[in-house]
């Protein structure tokens, strides 16, 4: 008779060093540099599109939140356009950024931005990608920024055909990208770093 296999969970990493916060947000840390933290205000002006609030946690491997991550959130405006230089179908709404930074907050263990909803973006080969957000996640015990995406679950059809989502074939994998929609435009995103319910992350 074969012995069973002993399985061991995985313990969450840890590193030392609050220095990403001096780096990235010092006015969190208390050092008064640019009057603000950069990306803490996505909205310079009147914006056009549906004004949303993008919350939630970021969950170590015991289920519990971290508080001392950092997170980056890439977006395109309400028609679909970004912010940069490099786009080049049209001119994106100038009062916003699509660039948001986020400490979490040590009271109440969440990010959150104010942001707006995106409109749809064209994949490499030309299909549409549903309306998302991408995140960068940085906290102790990762050296390696962690990339992953906010999908919205009021669209349902066009993420049934994103080249992203649709590639994942586990339904509960899939699941982990899609925020849950609290009404009054706020959309929850938890992440989980390792164990049951472990976020996709993104290697791009």
């Amino acid at each position: 008779m074969d012995n069973p296999v002993r399985q061991l969970k995985e313990s969450p990493s840890q590193t030392a060093g609050p220095y990403v916060h001096v780096g990235c947000v010092p006015g969190f840390t208390g050092i008064n540099i640019f009057g603000t933290d950069l990306g803490s205000e996505m909205k310079k002006g009147p914006v056009k599109g549906k004004d949303i609030k993008i919350v939630g946690k970021i969950i170590d491997g015991d289920n519990e939140p971290v508080l001392d991550a950092v997170i980056e959130i890439w977006q395109a405006d309400a028609n679909g356009l970004f912010n940069s230089t490099n786009e080049v179908r049209g001119e994106a709404d100038p009062n916003f950024t699509g660039w948001g930074r986020s400490a979490i907050n040590p009271q109440t263990g969440e990010y959150s931005f104010d942001t707006l909803k995106p409109g749809c973006v064209p994949w490499h080969d030309g299909r549409s990608q549903a309306p998302h957000v991408s995140f960068w996640i940085v906290a102790r015990g990762i050296n390696i920024g962690l990339q992953t995406r906010l999908y919205f679950a009021d669209e349902e059809e066009a993420n049934s055909n994103d080249p992203i989502l649709s590639s994942i074939k586990d339904p509960s994998r899939a699941s982990t990208l899609i925020a849950k929609d609290e009404g009054s435009g706020i959309h929850r995103f938890n992440i989980c770093l390792q164990g049951d319910g472990e976020t996709v992350f993104l290697d791009i």
